[in-house]
């Protein structure tokens, strides 16, 4: 059962640090987007809309499931600690306390990267409607 405790450590925990970075990535482009976008160029809100929540569902799907991935991971480790304890009979409690903290870390990683995807998510999702109420305001001016 060795290798469950390599898939907990590198499988998951790997998992949600590639989705950890990802997540910032595609939140990155996505601001340097706004910051250089030309409301002008649309010519109608349909297009912009496209435009501006273009790779958000990204960041939304990892703020959304990387506590569910660290909460696989705290099952697997759970359940080898379980196992261990099963073969090696009488265990010290330290060492049985160890192996439910390493467990737990799986979730608290999840956790860390869930939380600030769900907070650039909401920020960027503020930048869109922000860009879209200047371009109807914009425009508006131009019907009159």
């Amino acid at each position: 059962m060795e290798w469950l405790n390599y898939g907990v450590d590198y499988g998951v925990i790997g998992l949600l640090a590639v989705l950890s970075v990802i997540g910032t990535a595609v939140a990155l482009e996505r601001f340097l987007v706004y910051k250089k976008i030309n409301l002008e160029s649309f010519n109608n809100i349909k297009s912009l809309e496209i435009e501006l929540t273009r790779k958000l569902h990204i960041i939304a799907t990892i703020g959304s499931n990387a506590p569910y991935i660290g909460l696989l991971g705290t099952v697997l480790g759970i359940m080898l600690t379980f196992y261990t304890m099963g073969h090696e009979g009488m265990m010290k409690s330290g060492k049985i306390m160890s192996g439910l903290a390493l467990a737990l870390k799986a979730t608290a990683i999840g956790l860390l990267v869930a939380i600030p995807s769900v907070v650039l998510y909401n920020f960027l999702l503020r930048k869109v409607k922000v860009l879209m109420m200047q371009w109807e305001i914009e425009n508006e001016r131009e019907r009159i």
